[in-house]
This record gives C-alpha cells, structure tokens and sequence, in this order.
C-alpha cells in the first residue's frame, strides 16, 4: 500500500502548509477560509487528536471560501482547526485482492480483514471510458432464469432497474444473478450498498458466502447510518472498482446496486445542506446531471463488459415520480417484482405483464424467441383480464376457447417459477439453471397444449419439463 498517499495519513508531517482552516460547522457541512481555492469535487482533511476527518469540496462560496461535506462524523471539530490538501479527489485502493472482500466507500475492510495491499489507486470521480474504447450494448446476457430470460431478457453491457419492496425475493434474485454470472460466465460481481441497513448487509454478506459467490464477489457498503457524502459516493466507488476488474480481471462483470434511488435521496440530502433551492417535487435541481454521472460509467469497452442491475425503490408506487423518471431513462430492461406475485407463491414475483427489455425485438432474440415471448404474455394477459370474472362466477361461466387459454396460462405461469441455487439449503430443492432452447420448446409445448391434461402442481418449481409426463 501506498503510505504516502495524503488521503491516507493520519495526520500530515509537521512541515505540511494547510490551504486553510475551518470558518463554520453546520452538522456534516464545514466551510473553510483558504488561502488557496481547493478545485470541486477534492478530498481535504483535517486532523483533531491524531484521526484524520475527510471531507469532500462542493462548492465555492466566494474568492477565499470553499464548501465541503464531511465524510465521517464531525463532533469535537471546532473553528480554526487547519485544513489539509488531500492531493487529489477521493480514491480507492485497486488489486486482483479485493474480490472476496467487503469494504466502505473508502476502499478500508469492512470483514476484519487486512487493507488491500495496492500501489495503484483510482479517482471515484472521473469521466466514463473514452468513445473511441466504449463498445455499445451487445447482444442478451443469459441468466438460466425462465422468466428473465424469455421475457425481459438482459442486454450484455446494459442496465436493468429491479423494482420492488420487502418481501418479494429482491435480494435472492440479485444473489442468483451473481450466481449464474459466475456459474454461466466465469464473470465477477461487484456489489454496491447505497444506504444499506447494517443488518441487511451482514445477512446479505453471509448468505453470499453460504451461497458459495463471494470468491468471485466484491461488496462496497455505505451504511445507512453514514453521512450522506458517503452514501452519495459509494456508488461511484463501486463503479471504479467495477471498471477494474473489468479491465484486468474479468470480462463479465456484473453491477448491482442497492438501493439506486437512496443515491438520488442522498444527493437531494447533500442539495439542501449546500443550500441549493429544491426543484420538482423537492429533488435536487442537479438530479438529472448526478444521476448520468452515474449511469453513463456503466459501459462496455473492448475489453470486456459491465452489465448493471439495480434495485429501485418506487415512492408511493408512483412511475412518474422524478427520481424514477431520471433513472427509467438509462434503463436497458425494466423488471418489475409484484407482492401479487409473491402472495400466489410464484418466485421469482416477476410480474410478466408489466417488465419489460428493449432486447426482447426479433433483431435481437431471433424471430422465434420473440414470437414465444409474445405468445405467452397473451395468454397471461387474457387470464389476467377474466381473473375477476372466474373470482365471481367460476371457470363454467367462461366459454371453452377462454377456459383452455386460462389453464394454458395458470401452467405457463408455474412453470416460469424456479428453484434458485442460492437458496436450496432453505428451501430444499435443489438449484436450476434452464437453457433458453429448452425453456422455448417447454414454452411451444404449453402454447400449444401438449400439457393441457396435466395437473398445474407438476409444472411448479421444476427445471424443463424433459420427463414430467412419465414421472
């Protein structure tokens, strides 16, 4: 490790100038008096009875005052206290060594682990790879999850919003992406918890390693409980090592974060303590610029691929809600998790109505796949139109032609639940992984009603549906 990296001093040599000292503290806001302006967006520190406390330059107030926002608590600072030059913007630590571990937005252990021994460190606030070396979202990115797969496939090098609550298997599906990127790919996971609860994150992290993932994983946390500068950077700090490893490690990187709209919250937390007016809805008027700061990062490059999967919190189940908005408009494949779903026992709670993927197009899939995909939402669609009238009057009161797409589409939607291989020590049944040929002529079959004589519980959490009728 580089021990003459200023940002990692405790405190600077005796002989050190500082560019100031602090003018003001309003809780995790400090100004300081400089005698020289730090550039926006520069980590600077003070030292208070040998801890350093870092913090982050956001605004310039005027020729001899700058704005910072501390990243650590700020009880026991005062005024006068000298401010130091951190050398630089924030940055982590980068090696081969950081998969397997867990770490805060600062590249320091979070598992009781030893630091990362690297001599290379990279800014978390730099510009998305040049046009010249970024390569544009290929072709879909295979996952082995029926619903997944066949109905809002993922875009190799895209994005995917994950929308939904507590309680719908969020974060088990987000556990099996980075199963099936390992298992499907010889990829890497990146994991990055923007507001995480603590006890979340520690299950999150032991069930990863029961799961058998977290060799291949890396998690970067930001805990709920931390200033709001950290949970607004720890995303980026993620994205820089994901863009390490995609370029020297791995090239299939899988993304994920959660929770992406805690980002936006805290940016509209930083907003107001810089004293910025709010715009719509109360979000910062910077809300667009942060969130494509963010996004635009997430990119391939010829030299291997970040797809992104992120989990987003919806306020009052509101679509049109602005934070939202600014995320959906980055957003490759849409996946929507329903409680409606989760309540009829079907996981994955995909609801396969309203997800959808901009890769599920004939150019893309292939004209077979596509037409597949399209045939089965029809089917579900008409079950979910006479859902009431069956509720009401029973199946007699349909006519036969609506009966036999009804069974049709309760088999489809059965056979589209899964057993997760994350999950098989709780559940019993062991992990599968379905290839999309199969999955296809499974899905022909029941379009066409090979299985209309067959009971629906036969079609529930299974694989194929190679040797079910002789079972």
């Amino acid at each position: 490790m580089n021990r003459d990296d200023p940002q990692l001093a405790a405190c600077p040599p005796p002989e050190a100038a500082p560019l100031g000292v602090i003018e003001e503290i309003h809780g995790p806001v400090v100004d300081i008096l400089c005698t020289r302006l730090p550039p926006l967006s520069q980590a600077v520190f003070v030292c208070r009875d040998g801890v350093r406390h870092l913090f982050e330059v956001h605004r310039h107030l005027d020729e001899t005052r700058a704005r910072a926002i501390a990243l650590g608590p700020t009880a026991g600072l005062k005024r006068r206290l000298p401010v130091f030059d951190g050398g630089g913007p924030l940055r982590v630590p980068v090696t081969p060594d950081c998969l397997g571990r867990l770490l805060d937005a600062f590249g320091a252990p979070l598992d009781g682990g030893a630091p990362l021994s690297a001599e290379d460190w990279r800014p978390i606030v730099a510009p998305p790879a040049p046009l010249a070396e970024s390569a544009g979202a290929g072709d879909t990115l295979l996952t082995g999850i029926k619903v997944i797969d066949l109905l809002c496939p993922f875009v190799r090098g895209g994005k995917t919003g994950l929308f939904g609550g507590a309680g719908v298997g969020k974060t088990v599906l987000i556990m099996e992406f980075m199963n099936a990127i390992v298992r499907l790919h010889r990829g890497v996971s990146v994991f990055a918890g923007v507001g995480e609860r603590i006890r979340e994150g520690h299950e999150l992290w032991h069930d990863m390693q029961k799961a058998g993932v977290m060799p291949r994983t890396l998690m970067v946390f930001g805990e709920m409980d931390q200033s709001p500068g950290v949970r607004f950077r720890v995303g980026l700090a993620a994205l820089t090592y994901a863009e390490y490893l995609r370029d020297h490690v791995a090239k299939e990187v899988l993304f994920l974060m959660d929770n992406a709209f805690r980002f936006v919250q805290a940016g509209a937390e930083l907003s107001g303590l810089l004293g910025r007016m709010p715009a719509t809805v109360g979000y910062q008027p910077t809300l667009l610029t942060e969130v494509a700061e963010l996004q635009e990062r997430i990119l391939s490059t010829k030299t291997g691929n970040i797809t992104a999967v992120e989990a987003v919190y919806v306020p009052a189940d509101d679509m049109s809600d602005p934070a939202v908005g600014a995320l959906l408009a980055h957003l490759d494949a849409t996946v929507i998790l329903s409680r409606a779903q989760a309540a009829k026992g079907i996981y994955p709670a995909v609801d396969p109505l309203a997800s959808n993927s901009r890769a599920l197009d004939r150019a893309v899939v292939g004209a077979r796949h596509y037409a597949v995909a399209q045939a089965v939402r029809e089917h579900l669609a008409r079950y979910r139109e006479l859902e009431d009238i069956i509720a009401m009057l029973g199946m007699e009161a349909l006519s036969a032609t609506d009966r036999r797409i009804v069974g049709r589409a309760r088999r489809l939607e059965r056979y589209l639940t899964q057993p997760f291989f994350v999950v098989a020590d709780h559940t019993g049944i062991p992990g599968v992984s379905v290839p999309l040929e199969a999955m296809l002529a499974d899905c022909e079959a029941f379009i066409r009603g090979d299985h209309d004589e067959l009971p629906e519980d036969r079609c529930y959490m299974r694989g194929t549906m190679a040797g079910v009728e002789g079972a």
